[in-house]
Parts: structure tokens; C-alpha cells; sequence
């Protein structure tokens, strides 16, 4: 049986970035905490915990020390309010987030309706939404761009990790919607070469393992993709592989989610080699 892995997968530079900077400033104490999972994968986040970054939900849950911002970034609100609780403040947030947040603000400043082609409840997109002064709307379905009302200037923005073929469908949808549209295509490089490798690959194999968090929505994306080329199971460690699975199987594809760490990887990777 022969495991073959995706030409992309696994890090960004985004999350590289991020957990580099919650290691830098993590503490024995308790008192460096991120605001939310600072990635979408529950090991790594487990991980740091044991090497002294901790994780809050709210910020009224740390009392003293630092907040570190996750790489999904977080609304300007959420800064003044740290600064006020005399909280330290150090920002993970991945630039490629960091832009489509500014470009919204920039967007509202300029005039343009703003739109947010992205997954109203992931926390990427609430953060955009909220540079946006609160004033963008968010779209995820052709029907919801159908249903949009005219206006006079249109900005649309994206959220990072979303399909490309989904986002340039639903922007099909939107050109009716205004004489004047500005789109700014803010899905990272990364995310585009995650998804072609990993449907390059499924489209060769007989079965794709797609690894990473549950709840990342960049490896749900992989997933859904994959699966359109063969089969595929979406894991998070190598205990969930099940031997019946490989059952006349000759070729196992491998991709992963921009949060998975390469430790994940490795060991499905010589869990399918040893079979």
C-alpha cells in the first residue's frame, strides 16, 4: 500500500507565526493567556497549555498579565478593553487576517457597502465584521448574494481560509448588485495551495485522510473537497484510523488543515506505512 502526502499541507505561516509568538511569551504562572484557542487544533492548544499559555474566553476572566490575540484576530473593541483592564497585550494575529480586517475598515471609510463572503460564525469572520464598525454583512451561499439589495458602491472582502471556486461563484452572484464594485480576493495564498494540492491528490488515490481540528474550518474545507474525488475521512490524531478502512486499498492520499501540527502528521503518516 503505497501513502502518499499532499505537495501543501499542515502550518501556515499564519499559525507558524502565531504559536511562535504564545511560546515567547508564555509564563509559569498562569498569567499569558489567549483570548479563545489561539489555533482551530485542540492538541496544540493542549500543548502550549502544558508549556504555560493558557486560554480564556472572556477577558474578565484574566485579572493581571498578558492576552495573547489568536491568529483568527479579534474586533478593535477588544483591544481598548484590555488596555483599560491594564492587561499586556501581544497580537498573533495573522496578517493575512490582519489585512482583510483593514480592508473592510478601509472599505466602510471609503464609502462602499461592505459584504464578507465567508462563515458568519467563525471567529475570523466576527473580527472582520467587527472592523467593519459593525455595518458589514455577511454572505455564504449564492442565495444569500441573490437576496442582497442594490447600493450605489459595493466592497466585498473574504474570509481567509474560504473555498476560491465558491468565493468567485457567489462574486458572480454579487455583480448585478451595484455600478460600483470593489473586490479585494483575501483568501491567503496558503489556502489556495492547501486546496488544489490536496484535490490534485484525491483525484489519484483510493482513500484521502484529511487531518486536523474538528473544529477548523480549513480542514472541514479539505475534507468537503476531497470527498468529491474519493473517499476521505477527516481526523484528528492517528488513534481514529480504522483498519477497515484500508481494506484493498492500494494508494492512501494525506493532507491537513493549516492548524495541524507536523508531529500530528507524522505519526498518521507511519501509522498508514506500517499497515
Amino acid at each position: 500500500m503505497e501513502v502518499i502526502l499532499a505537495d501543501y499541507l499542515g502550518f501556515c505561516y499564519g499559525v507558524k507565526r502565531a504559536i511562535t509568538i504564545a511560546r515567547e511569551n508564555a509564563s509559569a504562572d498562569g498569567t499569558a493567556c489567549t483570548l479563545g484557542p489561539i489555533i482551530h487544533n485542540p492538541q496544540m492548544v493542549e500543548r502550549l497549555k502544558r508549556e504555560g499559555v493558557g486560554s480564556v474566553d472572556r477577558l474578565d476572566e484574566l485579572r493581571h498579565g498578558t492576552v495573547i490575540i489568536r491568529s483568527h484576530g479579534v474586533g478593535p473593541q477588544v483591544y481598548d478593553e484590555a488596555e483599560r483592564r491594564g492587561l499586556g497585550i501581544v497580537d498573533a494575529t495573522c496578517p493575512h487576517v490582519k489585512k482583510a480586517q483593514i480592508s473592510a475598515k478601509l472599505l466602510v471609510e471609503e464609502g462602499y457597502h461592505v459584504v464578507i463572503i465567508g462563515e458568519r460564525e467563525h471567529p475570523e469572520v466576527k473580527s472582520i465584521f467587527e472592523w467593519s464598525n459593525g455595518q458589514a454583512e455577511i454572505i455564504e451561499t449564492t442565495a444569500e448574494a441573490d437576496a442582497l439589495k442594490t447600493w450605489a458602491k459595493l466592497g466585498i472582502v473574504c474570509q481567509t481560509t474560504f473555498s476560491g471556486g465558491k468565493f468567485r461563484e457567489i462574486v458572480t452572484h454579487l455583480v448585478e448588485k451595484s455600478r460600483e464594485i470593489k473586490v479585494l480576493r483575501t483568501i491567503c495564498t496558503a489556502t489556495d495551495q492547501r486546496q488544489a494540492a490536496a484535490m490534485e491528490l484525491a483525484a489519484n488515490v483510493d482513500v484521502m485522510l484529511v487531518i486536523g481540528g474538528k473544529n477548523s474550518a480549513n480542514t472541514t474545507r479539505l475534507a468537503q473537497l476531497c470527498a468529491k474525488q474519493c473517499k476521505t475521512y477527516h481526523i484528528e490524531t492517528a488513534d481514529e484510523l480504522q483498519p477497515g478502512w484500508f481494506d484493498k486499498i492500494e494508494k492512501i492520499g494525506i493532507t491537513a488543515g493549516a492548524s495541524t501540527p507536523d508531529w500530528i502528521i507524522k505519526e498518521v503518516y507511519k501509522k498508514c506505512q506500517n499497515r
